[in-house]
């Protein structure tokens, strides 16, 4: 399957939920604003907030995570980038001045990148092939970070009963290892905040 199709496939599913749910958590296909904030949380423990950043936010939805650091009053230059051009709409309203750019957009280079949920939801790709995509899609990320990338995946340590066949359930440890291998000797893996999902982080070497 082409990376067209899959973003065909994936931009048709979270459009239908921003038309079902609106601007709203369930509308991106998370369960609650709590969960959302977690995984925010998880996400930008990436970045030293000690002073102004750039940020890339990958798969932005309608600005959710834009909102959560403008709440905090992080001094952050945002850019979020998303496939369904309604998100990127609804973003554009909600948050007026902000960048807010569609998938045809190469990622602009930032200090950092980050990206929550985008990896969850393959529909009908296989899973080596989404693990392909996802792999060249961390690839892009860390390519447009300067200071470091983090994201997030179900983890395939979830209730086997639980698990959904259009869902991909990550593998901790191998991510880790491609991490390591590829990218960062500073790598963590944050897989103790209550959801059946981890968050990788990648900060670069700081010389």
């Amino acid at each position: 399957m082409s990376t067209a199709d899959i973003h065909g496939q994936v931009g048709a599913y979270y459009g239908a939920k921003l038309a079902a749910h609106g601007a709203t958590p369930n509308g991106v296909d998370w369960s609650s604003a709590d969960s959302q904030c977690v995984r925010f949380e998880q996400l930008i423990s990436v970045c030293d907030a000690s002073s102004r950043f750039s940020l890339n936010d990958v798969g932005c939805g309608y600005g959710a995570l834009l909102g959560f650091l403008r709440e905090r009053s992080v001094d952050v230059d945002y850019r979020g980038y998303d496939l369904v051009p309604d998100m990127i709409a609804k973003a554009r309203e909600l948050y007026p001045g902000a960048a807010f750019l569609g998938s045809g957009e190469r990622l602009e280079p930032a200090d950092y990148t980050v990206a929550s949920g985008i990896f969850n939801v393959k529909l009908t790709t296989p899973v080596d092939e989404w693990r392909d995509y996802i792999v060249q899609t961390i690839d892009d990320m860390a390519r447009a970070s300067r200071r470091g990338f983090a994201f997030n995946l179900l983890t395939s340590y979830s209730d086997a009963d639980r698990m959904r066949p259009d869902l991909y359930y990550g593998d901790p440890g191998w991510f880790f290892d491609l991490m390591k291998r590829q990218y960062s000797r500073w790598v963590a893996v944050l897989h103790d905040y209550g959801l059946y999902e981890f968050t990788i982080r990648v900060r670069k070497d700081p010389a």
